[in-house]
């Protein structure tokens, strides 16, 4: 199976690659629309702001392949936020796989921005490798709002999306690749759907 990690030129790269291979995945760090537009798996990973992400795949004339892929395509923490219509941050137009936008979380007493730790899910897609009660660890300070495609949520202030689902378009906002086992669960279902 070929995994193609899209290349930005920034983020999670290492980690998510070396969270794959630890499940005999071969993983592919690339830029090149062709590569990945005939790869079996393609994850887009993210760290970082909303627009500067979307210049980047402007940039590198990304934007058709990924919205034209009849293949699995996931995106973990920012590359999840990518999938949606568009984002607060920055105020920028996304990808548009997943109808929603993407807010900025509000910080209260107890609750600060941005949302760093693990925190517990509701899981109601058990397909994706995922139970209610895990425990999975988040960095972010935005998320999407919850809606038809969420399948995990958990309660930070409000239901955040941890996991989403439309077709074959799969996303993460927390980061299985740091996540122990339920994390590890996650990626095995993605590489298995």
């Amino acid at each position: 199976m070929t995994l193609a990690i899209v290349d930005l030129g920034y983020g999670n790269v290492g980690s998510i690659a070396v969270g794959f291979q630890r499940l005999g995945a071969e993983t592919r760090l690339t830029a090149d629309p062709a590569e990945i537009a005939t790869a079996e798996r393609v994850v887009l990973p993210g760290v970082g702001a909303a627009g500067y992400a979307m210049a980047r795949i402007e940039a590198l004339g990304l934007r058709a392949t990924l919205t034209g892929l009849d293949r699995p395509l996931l995106g973990i923490c920012l590359g999840m936020q990518l999938l949606f219509e568009a984002s607060e941050e920055d105020d920028v137009g996304c990808l548009g796989l997943i109808p929603g936008q993407v807010r900025r979380l509000e910080a209260v007493p107890g609750r600060p921005v941005p949302h760093m730790g693990w925190s517990r899910l509701d899981v109601s897609d058990a397909d994706l490798g995922l139970r209610t009660g895990d425990y999975v660890y988040f960095a972010h300070s935005y998320a999407c709002d919850d809606g038809p495609a969420s399948v995990a949520t958990t309660r930070y202030g409000r239901n955040i999306p941890a996991a989403v689902r439309r077709g074959t378009v799969l996303g993460a906002q927390f980061h299985p690749e740091r996540s122990s086992d339920a994390g590890a669960r996650f990626l095995k279902a993605f590489l298995s759907c």
